[in-house]
């Protein structure tokens, strides 16, 4: 879960509206709408012609043997799909390609109008009980994996439980949220050996005696229906499942290939073997650090829909290539060359080259929202000196530039923001209208002085970078410069990645490893967040939470700031949630736990995108969570002219 991108102007024109589709305990269908932000888009070109478009599914029956792809960085965990639970693989090159989720969202609607809508996925419809705390799903049938197993409610039962374990029975397993109380659930190791002696097709009585438990926060009903009980209601409970946790594999072939394997050791086979999916595409071959294959899958359930069953849902779509590489090259230029002598179809480009692609008018670039989520944030860590004294932190988010952050290392190409919130949810976005950090070198310096701190006497500042972001290190060398000015020393260590991410996971973890992470260290080393679902909670239980998962990279807690976390999933007086949250907001605002370096307007690495040549490619569909999931296209809506 990283990100990056960008974009230019555009007017707005519409409003923001969340719409979830449920169901009533009777069984009547309704819907409640929400209101959110404004803004709206389509196009934006620039001046040497490239065209920056919100993306789009252009229905169109041309097809090809194959399309390929240039990324720009390897997955992170590779292709294990286990990681999930740490909101990894990143980016997840089989999105909704080879894994599908429990519950779709209307992308066209979300990119193009801002609104959010949460639709049927591999669960054709669910129900909610009338106190809001029991979400019933009603699963997809006649539906198999690549491989030719069925899915099922078993296999998603074993899924969820899988990592509730490999959690380490953490209660906020699910991406960070406190929604279940696990008190109940007797789940480990032999529950594993019984599913592995049982297997999920036909569970034996045994298991499904503990499946259908219904003390249990999590059980099936039957073959094709599985409940969720939660604590407290949560009226955006489906968000949760659209990408990371909520992609559905075949838990069956996990079990006869090793299993889930530690909470302290995943299964490592899945890196390059990956678990079959529901999807449109299955992976034929692997090459670490170099390309992954994938053919279409002669098994997807999906591929008689009819062109009006697409066009309603087009993450649904087969495929429109027999086959498709997706290739991995670090090298900008080596990118850029593929993509104009069409050796790909669709290329990441980074801001080195960005000059070559605004140039050439038959070029169209990924751009993003101006609701959308991806964010910018640095780390300060007020567990390790001087960065544990609140006066040195408040200095700091003053004393850095922004706008000249946003000239050196992003083109200019992004805007402030005051977090934790994004944009998009507007009802939990700055609640009490706190002001951003401006900079301001002489309210930096008078912090200090007023509270007697002599910056002579501090050690270097540590701040780790990530090699081979070249904006990671432009932004870094910003903020050494801007840091001099109130006499602080930054070193800048430039790490390779698994060296930058070792320390990092949970909030225990960070907490844990303070020393190690350093005083200053931007969340995923610059190259931005992005969500890892689709509620308004996701990035107060993400960074600023003590129950964090992955995420608060300097393991800020506060008891203000925990009752709005908590009360997310504790009660659905939305009133009471925004009066915690306001004062949190200003908790946070205090205590300068993070400096928010802004929204980025491009799709990619900072101020750069996703590029392709519009006489070829028609459309395509990216990640839901802006990037959060996968970096790439989903490649089965890319359509051909």
């Amino acid at each position: 879960m990283l990100i990056q991108r960008k974009a230019i102007s555009r007017t707005v024109v519409s409003a923001i509206v969340l719409i979830i589709i449920v169901a009533a305990a009777a069984g009547a269908y309704y819907t409640l709408t929400l209101p959110r932000g404004t803004s709206g888009t389509t196009s934006v070109q620039t001046s040497g012609g490239a065209t920056g478009l919100l993306p789009t599914y252009v229905p169109s029956s041309k097809s090809v043997d194959t399309l390929a792809i240039d990324e720009w960085v390897w997955p992170i965990d590779d292709l294990n799909q286990l990681y999930a639970l740490s909101e990894l693989p990143w980016p997840n090159w089989l999105t909704y390609t080879v894994y599908q989720p429990l519950v779709s969202v209307n992308e066209t609607a979300e990119y193009q109008q801002g609104t959010i809508q949460y639709l049927p996925g591999l669960a054709t419809s669910w129900t909610v009980s009338s106190d809001g705390k029991t979400y019933t799903f009603n699963l997809r049938q006649n539906v198999q994996f690549s491989n030719g197993d069925p899915f099922n409610a078993y296999q998603v039962w074993g899924q969820m439980y899988g990592f509730y374990y490999l959690s380490g029975n953490s209660s906020t397993w699910l991406e960070s949220y406190n929604f279940f109380d696990m008190s109940t659930a007797r789940f480990g190791p032999s529950t594993i050996a019984l599913m592995q002696q049982s297997g999920l097709i036909n569970p034996n009585s045994r298991l499904m005696s503990i499946m259908t438990d219904s003390t249990w926060p999590i059980y099936v009903t039957g073959p094709y229906q599985i409940v969720f009980n939660l604590k407290s209601p949560f009226v955006w409970f489906p968000g949760a499942f659209v990408v990371f946790d909520g992609l559905i594999f075949d838990v069956q072939w996990l079990l006869q290939n090793g299993g889930f394997g530690t909470p302290t050791s995943f299964n490592s086979y899945f890196n390059q073997h990956p678990i079959p999916g529901t999807g449109p595409y299955a992976v034929t071959q692997v090459v670490q650090n170099s390309y992954v294959k994938f053919s279409q899958n002669q098994k997807y359930w999906g591929k008689s829909l009819s062109a009006a069953e697409i066009a309603a849902q087009p993450i649904w779509d087969p495929g429109h290539a027999a086959n498709v590489i997706v290739y991995y090259k670090p090298n900008n230029i080596a990118r850029v060359t593929d993509l104009q002598n069409k050796v790909v179809h669709i290329s990441a480009v980074e801001p080195s080259e960005w000059p070559v692609i605004t140039a050439n008018p038959s070029f169209s670039f990924v751009e993003q929202p101006p609701w959308a989520g991806e964010v910018s944030l640095l780390g300060l860590n007020g567990h390790v000196y001087p960065t544990n004294i609140t006066a040195v932190r408040q200095a700091i988010v003053h004393a850095i530039n922004y706008t000249d952050v946003y000239a050196k290392a992003y083109q200019g190409l992004m805007t402030p923001y005051v977090g934790p919130e994004y944009p998009a949810w507007r009802d939990f976005y700055n609640l009490g209208g706190v002001s951003e950090y401006k900079y301001d070198l002489n309210l930096a310096k008078q912090l200090l002085t007023q509270n007697h701190v002599d910056t002579s006497k501090f050690p270097s500042l540590t701040f780790n970078v990530q090699a081979g972001c070249e904006s990671c290190t432009n932004v870094a060398e910003v903020i050494q410069s801007d840091l001099s000015s109130i006499n602080m020393t930054v070193d800048i260590h430039v790490i390779s990645t698994a060296q930058y991410y070792s320390p990092f996971g949970s909030y225990q973890t960070n907490l844990q490893n303070a020393q190690q992470i350093g005083q200053l260290a931007f969340v995923n080393s610059g190259f931005g967040w992005s969500p890892a679902t689709l509620t308004p909670a996701d990035y107060w239980v993400t960074f600023v939470n003590n129950a964090s998962i992955w995420g608060n990279w300097p393991a800020y807690s506060h008891p203000t700031v925990q009752k709005c976390v908590d009360a997310f999933t504790s009660t659905s007086d939305v009133s009471m949630i925004q009066s915690l949250c306001t004062a949190a907001q200003k908790q946070i605002f205090d205590d300068a736990p993070y400096a928010w370096i802004g929204l980025f307007k491009l799709w990619l690495p900072p101020g750069g995108s996703l590029v392709w040549d519009h006489n070829t490619v028609k459309g395509f569909l990216v990640d839901p969570v802006w990037n959060g999931q996968n970096t790439g296209p989903v490649f089965n809506t890319v359509t051909f002219g």
